[in-house]
């Protein structure tokens, strides 16, 4: 069997699994492992509140057993494609595969592309939960502020209201809070990194990019 990469989007919301799916296609290259995107059936329309973040968690694990069990060596990464990094320790606890976060992916690749970041929320709910995994990975400094777009995750379907929201909030970002790079803080904005970056005049990282990225490099050189 091909060498897989599982990116893994933690809620039912089959057209964020189709955004992510779309944003990661550059990276399918010859040679390269499969990069395949599943929608946890389990999970809830948006992962949107720390109870929605635990929800997911041993869905999470029993899918990865079971495609470790189906798929046995072909197997070589695991994205968790949410920004709250749900499961992602437990899920670590059940393979021997890189399991990757895009929170972690996306604020670490952005250190790369500047030095202030700003992050966009969905919700203002999720930026409490958020700066707890920026504090986890001990990275609060470089973290210039968090702003919400607040629209829920289903929202996100209206593709001209997100980008209205999505450069408003990045050109506060920027001009107020002087950001020079800006992570996309929720996997169902993938369509629009692109867009936004050529909007805003400034690096924009798009975390499920940045985490399957990580996740090819790996494959590749068998780390």
């Amino acid at each position: 069997m091909q060498p897989v990469i599982f990116v893994i989007n933690p809620n039912s919301t089959q057209a964020v699994t189709d955004a992510i799916d779309t944003a990661v296609n550059p990276l399918r290259v010859t040679g390269g492992p499969d990069i395949r995107c599943l929608t946890l059936k389990e999970g809830p329309a948006g992962v949107q509140t720390q109870i929605d973040a635990d929800s997911v968690c041993l869905p999470l694990v029993e899918l990865v057993r079971s495609i470790e069990h189906e798929h046995a060596d072909a197997v070589k990464a695991y994205v968790i494609a949410c920004f709250s990094d749900p499961g992602l320790q437990a899920v670590r606890e059940v393979t021997k595969r890189p399991v990757l976060g895009i929170s972690e992916c996306g604020i670490l690749t952005a250190m790369t592309r500047g030095h202030r970041i700003g992050v966009i929320a969905i919700l203002r709910g999720a930026i409490a939960r958020h700066a707890r995994l920026f504090g986890a990975m001990g990275v609060t400094s470089r973290i210039v502020a968090e702003l919400p777009i607040d629209m829920s995750v289903v929202e996100l379907a209206d593709a001209q209201r997100t980008r209205d929201a999505l450069k408003r909030v990045g050109q506060e970002l920027r001009d107020v809070h002087m950001a020079d790079v800006i992570v996309l803080g929720c996997a169902g904005m993938a369509n629009h990194r692109q867009w936004l970056e050529q909007a805003l005049g400034i690096a924009v990282v798009e975390p499920s990019q940045a985490a399957t990225s990580m996740a090819l490099g790996r494959a590749m050189l068998g780390w």
